[in-house]
C-alpha cells in the first residue's frame, strides 16, 4: 500500500500526509497532558517519531500549529440524522455532544484553550470562528427541519435558538464539568423544545415579569 502523498509546487519538498497525521495527533495529546503554554515542538516532534524540522515544515511556529489543527477539530460538522420531531433532533443533538465533551482528550483540552484564549486574541478569534460557524449551520439545520414541520416559527432568530441549544449543555459539561446521566437528556431536551417555542413568538409579553408578578401575588 502506498502513502498518499499532496502535490507541492516544482521544487518544493513534498509533505506525507502520514507524518502531517501524526504531528496532528501528537499535538492532540500534548495539549491534553500538558496544555498550550507548556507545549512545545520538540515534545510534539518525539511524541510525533518525527524530526522538529518536520514540524517546522508544514507550521512556522507553535501558535499556527495549535491554531490550524484546533480550529479544523473545531469546525468539524456534526452529522446529525433526521428523527423526524424537534424533541427527537434535540435529543440526538445533546447525546452526541455529551460524548463529545466527555472524550478524555476534549475535557482535558478545552477547559485550557478557553483560558488561553482569554489571553490569546488569535486563539480566542480562531476558536469563536469555527465554533460558531459550527453551532449556526447545526441550528440551522435542526430549526429549518422544525420549522418545516410546522413546530416552530419562521420568525425564530435562529443565532439565538443556537445559543439556547448549545448553552445548558456545554455549560454543565464544559465549564462546570458535572456529569449528565442519559436519563436526563430528555427531560433536558423538552425543557429546550418549550423555550424555543416561547421565543418564536415575538408578540408575547415579557413572560418573566408576569410570572414574578404572579408569584409576588
Amino acid at each position: 500500500m502506498t502513502t498518499e502523498k499532496r502535490r507541492a509546487p516544482a521544487g518544493a519538498a513534498v509533505l506525507r500526509d502520514d507524518i502531517t497525521s501524526a504531528i496532528r495527533d501528537a499535538v492532540m495529546h500534548e495539549l491534553a497532558d500538558v496544555g498550550y503554554a507548556r507545549l512545545s515542538i520538540e515534545a510534539v516532534a518525539r511524541r510525533a517519531g518525527v524530526s522538529k524540522a518536520a514540524v517546522y515544515r508544514r507550521w512556522s511556529s507553535k501558535l499556527d500549529l495549535v491554531l490550524e489543527i484546533v480550529g479544523s477539530v473545531a469546525g468539524q460538522r456534526l452529522l446529525l440524522p433526521d428523527t423526524g420531531s424537534l424533541l427527537g433532533d434535540l435529543e440526538m443533538v445533546f447525546m452526541i455532544m455529551s460524548r463529545a465533551l466527555r472524550h478524555p482528550l476534549a475535557s482535558q483540552i478545552i477547559p485550557d484553550l478557553l483560558a488561553e484564549a482569554a489571553r490569546n486574541p488569535k486563539i480566542g478569534q480562531t476558536l469563536q470562528q469555527a465554533l460558531r460557524s459550527n453551532q449556526q449551520a447545526m441550528g440551522e439545520r435542526l430549526i429549518g427541519r422544525a420549522v418545516a414541520r410546522g413546530e416552530l416559527s419562521g420568525r425564530i432568530d435562529s443565532s439565538a435558538a443556537v445559543d439556547l441549544i448549545v448553552g445548558p449543555l456545554y455549560w454543565r459539561l464544559a465549564v462546570a464539568r458535572a456529569p449528565l446521566d442519559p436519563a436526563e437528556v430528555p427531560r433536558l431536551a423538552a425543557a429546550i423544545a418549550s423555550a424555543l417555542r416561547v421565543a418564536c413568538d415575538a408578540s408575547l409579553p415579557d413572560r418573566t415579569d408576569v410570572q414574578f408578578v404572579a408569584q409576588a401575588q
